[in-house]
C-alpha cells in the first residue's frame, strides 16, 4: 500500500508540475488592454465616441504582431491598476509611466514611449518667464544639474497653484520637490485640471509635454504657453509602457518583441509623429 501512495503521490506531482507548465505557456488569442480615454492625444474618446491616440494606433500595431486579436476599453485613470489585478483585462496602455513604486504591484514591457515634461501657464502670468524653457535634465544621469534646475524654479512657483493629474509621476515629483513653495492640486483628470487652468483657478499645470500639446491646439488655450525645463528619469521614470500582472512572462515578452520590432522599423516614430508632432521612440 505504501508503494501505491508513493506511485500516487509521485503521478500527482507530475500532473501538477506539468499543469504548471501549461498555465506558464498559455496561448494568448485575445489580449484585453485597458486606456483612459481621457488623455489625449496619447488616448481619448473621439466625437463618434471612438477611442483614438496615439496608444490606441499603437495598440492595434503591437496586438497584429503578437497575432493575437485586440480589444480595447476605457477604464478611470484611479481604479485602472487594481481592475487589472482583479483580471478584468490583461494590460494596460494609459500613458503610464514606469516606476519603481508602480512595479511592486504590478509589472511592465520595455517602454514604447519617452516624452519631455513641462509646465503649461498663460502667456501674461509671470511664470511665462519661468527659467530653464528649452532645456532637459535627467535626474537619474544629472542628478545635481537637474536639482539645480529644479531649485531656480522655485523662487518664481512661491505661493502659485499647480495643477497636476493625481497618482501619476507629475505628482509625485510636485510633491517631492515643489510643495515646500507652492500648493500642489490633483486632479482626478487632465481635462479637470485644465479647466482649472483657463479658469484662473489655479496657475499652472505640470504634465508630460506631449499631453500639453493637445492642449494647446485647443483654440481655448491659444494665449497660453509650455514653459520651464524638462525633467525626466529619477522617480519620473525611464518612459512609458504596457502595465501587466505580475508573473505573466509570456505575455510580457510578447509585448516585448512587438514593442521591439516597432521601435526598429520606424512605426513607434511614424505614430509619435502623427499625434504628437515629436518623435517620442525611447533610447533604450
Amino acid at each position: 500500500m505504501k508503494s501505491l501512495r508513493v506511485v500516487g503521490l509521485s503521478l500527482l506531482g507530475i500532473a501538477l508540475a506539468l499543469g504548471g507548465v501549461f498555465a506558464q505557456g498559455k496561448k494568448w488569442e485575445t489580449v484585453k488592454i485597458a486606456t483612459e480615454g481621457a488623455y489625449e492625444p496619447w488616448n481619448f474618446t473621439g466625437p463618434g465616441g471612438k477611442l483614438e491616440g496615439f496608444e490606441i494606433d499603437l495598440a492595434s500595431e503591437l496586438c497584429a504582431r503578437m497575432k493575437v486579436k485586440c480589444e480595447i476599453v476605457a477604464q478611470d485613470w484611479d481604479g485602472i491598476i487594481p481592475a487589472l489585478q482583479a483580471k478584468k483585462y490583461d494590460a494596460i496602455m494609459a500613458g503610464m509611466s514606469i516606476t519603481e513604486e508602480r512595479k511592486k504591484t504590478i509589472d511592465f514591457s520595455n517602454p514604447y514611449a519617452a516624452g519631455p515634461n513641462g509646465f503649461l501657464v498663460s502667456k501674461d502670468s509671470p511664470l511665462a518667464k519661468m527659467l530653464g524653457t528649452g532645456q532637459s535634465f535627467n535626474l537619474s544621469t544629472q542628478q545635481a544639474a537637474a536639482e539645480k534646475a529644479i531649485a531656480d524654479l522655485k523662487p518664481l512657483l512661491k505661493g502659485k497653484t499647480i495643477g497636476v493629474q493625481t497618482s501619476t509621476t507629475h505628482a509625485n515629483f510636485a510633491d517631492k520637490y515643489l510643495k515646500d513653495v507652492a500648493e500642489i492640486r490633483e486632479y482626478k483628470s487632465t481635462e479637470q485640471h485644465d479647466l482649472d487652468l483657463a479658469a484662473g483657478r489655479i496657475d499652472a499645470v505640470l504634465a508630460d509635454a506631449t499631453a500639453l500639446s493637445g492642449t494647446l491646439r485647443k483654440p481655448e488655450f491659444k494665449d497660453y504657453a509650455l514653459v520651464g525645463p524638462s525633467i525626466t528619469g529619477g522617480l519620473l521614470g525611464p518612459g512609458v509602457g504596457v502595465g501587466l500582472r505580475q508573473g505573466e512572462t509570456d505575455l510580457k515578452q510578447m509585448f516585448n518583441d512587438a514593442i521591439a520590432a516597432a521601435k526598429a522599423d520606424g512605426t513607434v516614430k511614424k505614430l509619435s509623429e502623427k499625434w504628437f508632432k515629436i518623435d517620442v521612440t525611447p533610447v533604450t
